[in-house]
């Protein structure tokens, strides 16, 4: 028996993990699998329902954004097949209007990547009222400020022009900041 097991984890440990980012999935997996729970992957939404459609897990980390779809589908299946599951749901974009829609269709939390092990096993287990404690090391502003910046870059196929348009920042602006290391 692993010797990080959570002390609050039930009987059933079942727990279904939904992102189409490989290796973030494998390592999230092997983190849960050390705290004690079974766990099943996915990596699209349509795997994702057919899990919660035949074998609806107690828990399940599900990504928002997913390459066929939104993650929230998954957890309107999982709730409509098991009530009492505990999700939590995680994405690359911190939109508070996401945040009350994932909450409103029965998310426990919701949490901005990259979030680790620790603070999603918080999450999933964190009863009533009791809010999960604050991160040991949170991201600095300026570090938040440059993945947000890194995230639309990629979804922006890497298209400087374009990232800059969206961003509404001026275009040698963002260069300069690309050009930069992260900040830490």
């Amino acid at each position: 028996m692993p010797d990080t097991l959570h002390p609050d984890l039930g009987e059933d440990k079942t727990l279904l993990l939904l992102d189409d980012d490989e290796p973030f999935l494998r390592r999230l997996a092997k983190a849960m699998e050390k705290r004690g729970f079974d766990v099943e992957t996915a990596g699209s939404v349509t795997a994702g329902r057919a899990i919660a459609t035949a074998r609806p897990p107690a828990y399940a980390v599900v990504d928002l954004r997913l390459d066929d779809g939104n993650g929230l589908d998954v957890v309107e299946v999982l709730r409509s097949k098991r009530p009492d599951a505990r999700v939590v749901v995680l994405t690359g974009y911190g939109a508070i209007a996401t945040a009350v829609a994932a909450v409103k269709i029965g998310a426990v939390d919701y949490l901005s990547k990259p979030a680790d092990a620790a603070d999603i096993v918080n999450a999933l287990l964190a009863r009533g009222d009791d809010l999960p404690p604050p991160p040991e090391n949170p991201m600095s502003a300026d570090r938040v400020r440059w993945e947000h910046i890194q995230r639309v870059y990629e979804l922006c196929d890497r298209n400087v022009s374009e990232t800059a348009r969206r961003l509404n920042m001026h275009r040698r602006t963002l260069q300069r900041i690309l050009a930069k290391r992260s900040p830490r």
